[in-house]
């Protein structure tokens, strides 16, 4: 795998796709605690201000810098809203990098998701050199399944996280030269 490190901004036709700062912080603690977040991805227990800041410093911040990849903030490139997050992860017990994503209720349903992982995607492939992707995902959480074979994903069968009791459905994509999302 490369060790490039990621462009900080991405742009799609309705999209921009920036790095996170703790000045978003607010927003992190709005995607935390939804409970469509905490239904399928967990409680992280983030309840403060402070608390999303530090979880910040400790989680995507620290990506960035370990890694030179994470997640982005989705903004609207029509009144420049932030939308949620699009990124790349890294989780000790899979071999490859893993897309996550996660838009506020009110921007589900548009194509925003799709769009700004398409982008992820691409740049993960054609500009970080990445062979593989992978993706996590709660077995009931069947819009992100739609959306994570509607990218060209595929089913590799069931994961059981470290530290959790139910097992999560594990996807994944192979790039080659044939490889368009």
């Amino acid at each position: 795998m490369s060790r490039m490190t990621a462009k900080t901004e991405l742009t799609t036709p309705r999209l921009r796709l920036r790095w996170l700062t703790e000045g978003d912080a607010a927003l992190m603690l709005t995607i935390w605690n939804d409970p469509d977040f905490i239904r399928h991805v967990g409680d992280r227990g983030i309840r403060t201000l402070a608390e999303a800041r530090q979880a910040m410093r400790d989680g995507v911040l620290k990506l960035y810098v370990d890694l030179g990849y994470g997640p982005y903030l989705v903004v609207s490139l029509d009144g420049g809203l932030p939308m949620g997050i699009c990124g790349l992860f890294k989780r000790d017990n899979l071999d490859y990098p893993d897309i996550g994503y996660s838009l506020l209720p009110e921007y589900r349903g548009c194509g925003y998701a799709h769009e700004a992982a398409c982008a992820v995607l691409m740049h993960a492939r054609d500009y970080l050199g990445l062979s593989q992707l992978k993706a996590i995902v709660s077995q009931d959480n069947t819009p992100s399944v739609r959306l994570l074979e509607k990218l060209g994903m595929r089913s590799e069968g069931l994961l059981r996280m470290p530290g959790e009791d139910e097992d999560v459905a594990l996807y994944g994509i192979a790039f080659n030269c044939a490889s368009r999302v």
